[in-house]
């Protein structure tokens, strides 16, 4: 069998005559002004310092167009989130936490994702209001973010390296992992939420994690 001529994705063309490979380009930059803009406005009022068409005002997008990527403000916020997850997930890979237990490791872990969810305030405040939306557009989101997370809590209680390589569902853990990690996440989002009301300082939020899974480990988390 003869071999199939390659594709020049340079000269395919819109029926408009447009470039597609031009299109692609154009249409990610878009997209990271929109996300950028969502940042910007988020860390300068919060939550409700974000309406869509100051959105799509500092991005330069049209409305409308911005519809085309995301369905709300909530959907644009969790978007950031997951870019956060990402810069910590490669931290992790590169730099594991270290510990002679898994509750070291865990407690060190919590305390590096709490200074990279809270060291822009006005921001993470943004993202845990639309992460506690209730939105059913995000949940898909919001359940990704969970997964994620527990992956690198896994990861921690183990002392092994992340393997961002694999799929999420080829990520092998222990009912008994996945129980811990489910839980101090729940610690950790109420921690954060009380925090983002001004119920405690942002220290608090890694001890209260710290000391639920203190409990744990006396029931006890892996050594």
């Amino acid at each position: 069998m003869g071999s199939r001529p390659r594709l020049d994705v340079s000269r395919l063309r819109t029926d408009a005559g447009v470039p597609k490979a031009r299109l692609a380009a154009s249409q990610l930059r878009r997209h990271r002004r929109i996300v950028e803009a969502v940042v910007e406005l988020a860390e300068k009022g919060g939550f409700d310092g974000v309406r869509l068409r100051d959105v799509a005002e500092v991005s330069e997008v049209a409305l409308g167009t911005l519809y085309k990527y995301f369905h709300s403000k909530e959907d644009i916020l969790l978007f950031a989130l997951t870019e956060e997850l990402e810069k910590l997930e490669h931290t992790m890979a590169a730099h594991p936490v270290d510990g002679k237990s898994g509750l070291a490791r865990v407690t060190r872990f919590f305390e590096r994702a709490t200074r990279g969810m809270t060291y822009r305030p006005q921001f993470a405040r943004a993202m845990l209001r639309a992460m506690a939306s209730g939105d059913v557009h995000v949940a898909s989101k919001v359940a990704g973010f969970h997964s994620r997370m527990t992956r690198l809590i896994v990861a921690a209680l183990r002392g092994t390296p992340v393997d961002l390589s694999r799929d999420l569902s080829s990520v092998s853990s222990t009912e008994r992992e996945r129980q811990v990690a489910f839980m101090l996440q729940n610690v950790w989002f109420a921690s954060l939420v009380g925090w983002a009301g001004g119920l405690h300082p942002v220290r608090d939020v890694s001890d209260r994690v710290r000391i639920a899974a203190a409990l744990m480990h006396a029931n006890s988390i892996e050594d």
